[in-house]
């Protein structure tokens, strides 16, 4: 599962650098993806948005199992 979930995360990551952020995947476990938002999207206002809406949207999608996704701090 962690491959699949590094697979849609590096689809997404190009538009995470255009506005200046990235994210790092820290692991999976039982379902539950661990990320943590570098760069500007650390302090962005919409940064649950993008968490929520983009990239655990993207990975519940395309990666049988995942269940939820925590960004850590």
């Amino acid at each position: 599962m962690y491959e699949q979930v590094e697979e849609v995360i590096e689809k997404l990551r190009p538009f995470l650098i255009r506005d200046g952020g990235d994210v790092e995947l820290l692991g999976v476990h039982d379902g539950i993806v661990r990320v943590r938002l570098l760069g500007a999207c650390q302090n962005c206002p919409s940064s649950t948005l993008t968490l929520k809406a983009g990239i655990e949207q993207a990975l519940m999608e395309n990666v049988p199992g995942v269940r939820e996704l925590e960004q850590v701090f």
